[in-house]
């Protein structure tokens, strides 16, 4: 019996993964760790139009492989992605639901658009249509943020908590902290969570070049994401999936679950600065690193490796790097990297294959690299390992994600070997 007010240990136990490294758990982590890149021209749609005509886009998915016709056509395809990796997550985990009580397993999933190209296919349709609303019956469903959370519980009976947090691009790891705290405080049993992201659409592309956000370096799309060099210009979009299984300590013992990892800590935080830009300083970044680090009951010290937000922003990289020279100071024994420089940026599911990233680095004590990077902005040089060009065989016990996004939202969560 749990004693008032005493915390659940929360333990990782299932990772399932769709990204445009590879469309399983092991194809992706195998290509992060050798530095493939997940760039290429897009294929789904025209870009003769626009500024930007590169991706990191999935490969060789198709539904059909994974749903029938009618099932397909109710669900967008960033719900397909979720419902994809989960299914990966749920097996790797060895989960027999109806052995569990399904009152006390939920859902929190994160997503930041949602059913994007749905919106965007129906607008397209009406416009075109002569003013006649003939909509789809599933449009709405297939378009809703949190459809993808309500589908998952539906196809495994899931009674428990269940919503999507939506943070921008930190949504997927402020979905993982919320069960996280939901588990800890003895509210479930056990949770599925992650994020998901289907976003390589004409408008969201082009809303992203109006923004000047993205890049445009088109000649060289395998080495456009640079992260941290002066060269950078701009962030690559990404899409995918990641799904973590999280579970209570002594609920994962009593089924006899193997245990990957432990989660230990988590900050969320706002910069209060800007409607896209990131503070200057990184105050808010700063602040929720602290935070993970005061949960989590450890020094910034014992932090071993560090996947960053690292987008390639012209800003927001070097707004970063200052947060973590605030809470690390100057420390080459910080094995940093920032993995979207193979996976693009998946918006608000970058925060589940970065989790995933984080969690395999602890499990294979090897740190993938920062690809495409060949100087770092020269206030930083020297200061911390940046781990540029291949990964690092070291010894990883605690791991930490952060995440950033749009309207300031920050998200830092900590993974640590279990013992």
């Amino acid at each position: 019996m749990k004693l008032v007010g005493q915390l659940n240990r929360v333990v990782i136990t299932g990772l399932g993964a769709l990204t445009p490294l590879g469309n399983n758990l092991n194809d992706f982590w195998n290509a992060l760790v050798n530095g493939v890149s997940g760039a290429g021209a897009i294929t789904k749609f025209d870009t003769t139009n626009f500024k930007t005509k590169f991706a990191c886009e999935i490969k060789g998915f198709n539904p059909q492989d994974f749903f029938d016709r009618n099932e397909a056509r109710k669900y967008d395809p960033f719900t397909q992605y979720a419902l994809v990796s989960v299914a990966e997550a749920v097996k790797n985990a060895g989960i027999d639901f109806d052995k569990l009580n399904k009152n006390r397993v939920g859902v929190i999933w994160g997503s930041g658009n949602g059913g994007i190209y749905s919106f965007q296919e129906a607008v397209s349709e009406y416009a075109t249509g002569n003013g006649i609303p003939r909509f789809n019956p599933y449009f709405y469903p297939k378009m809703i943020v949190d459809i993808a959370s309500g589908v998952i519980s539906i196809k495994y009976g899931l009674r428990g908590v269940n919503f999507t947090s939506v943070s921008a691009c930190a949504s997927a790891n402020t979905a993982i902290i919320e069960a996280f705290n939901f588990i800890q405080w003895g509210k479930a049993d056990m949770i599925i969570t992650g994020g998901s992201e289907a976003p390589i659409y004409e408008i969201s592309v082009g809303g992203f070049n109006a923004t000047k956000a993205l890049s445009t370096n088109n000649s060289n799309a395998e080495t456009a994401c640079k992260p941290f060099d002066p060269a950078r210009d701009g962030f690559v979009m990404g899409e995918g999936a990641g799904a973590i299984i999280l579970e209570s300590y002594e609920h994962a013992v009593q089924r006899g679950a193997n245990i990957i990892a432990e989660i230990v800590g988590g900050g969320m935080t706002a910069d209060a600065y800007h409607l896209t830009s990131t503070h200057p300083e990184g105050e808010g970044t700063a602040l929720a690193m602290q935070l993970a680090l005061q949960e989590a009951g450890i020094s910034a010290s014992e932090i071993d490796y560090l996947n960053v937000h690292g987008t390639a922003s012209p800003v927001g990289d070097i707004s970063e790097l200052y947060s973590i020279e605030r809470i690390f100071g100057r420390n080459p024994d910080l094995s940093i990297s920032a993995t979207k420089s193979m996976t693009g940026h998946l918006l608000g599911a970058a925060g589940a294959i970065e989790a995933i990233a984080c969690i395999k680095a602890i499990t294979d004590d090897i740190v993938p690299p920062t690809i495409n990077t060949t100087q770092i902005e020269p206030d930083f040089e020297g200061k911390f390992d940046m781990t540029l060009g291949t990964a690092k065989k070291r010894p990883v016990n605690y791991a930490m994600n952060n995440t950033l996004g749009f309207g300031g939202h920050i998200a830092s969560s900590i993974f640590k070997k279990c013992q």
